[in-house]
């Protein structure tokens, strides 16, 4: 009996992971071997780069309201806190959007916050 080489999926198999090294440099792109393993190292930075870009961009946020924050002469801690006694639910992604874009609706959330706190 002749031994099976599995010629279709095999190819199959192997083009789809050189397809996906496709722009990378050298050997990566053109033989499967190390194509594979930079797939699969890529992969696995993908998925990782997709929570952490999340996080990323709360930092950016809360970083933006801390600034504004300071301008408004508070602390963001306590603006947070100010907030959350008032009963605003705005995320930190609307709030850092206001303090960019409309500062005179944010002074007023930040009178609000600074009412409550203290």
């Amino acid at each position: 009996m002749p031994r099976a080489k599995g010629g279709p999926k095999t190819r199959q198999r192997r083009k789809k992971v050189l397809k996906k090294a496709k722009g990378y440099f050298g050997g990566r792109r053109k033989l499967f071997r190390t194509a594979k393993e930079t797939v699969l190292r890529a992969g696995a930075f993908a998925y990782r780069d997709r929570k952490q870009k999340k996080r990323l961009a709360r930092a950016l946020w809360i970083t933006r309201l801390n600034a504004a924050c300071r301008q408004a002469g508070l602390s963001y801690s306590v603006f947070v806190a100010g907030l959350k006694r008032a009963g605003i639910a705005l995320d930190r992604k609307i709030l850092a959007e206001l303090a960019v874009n409309d500062p005179t609706s944010f002074a007023k959330l930040a009178e609000t916050a600074k009412a409550q706190a203290g």
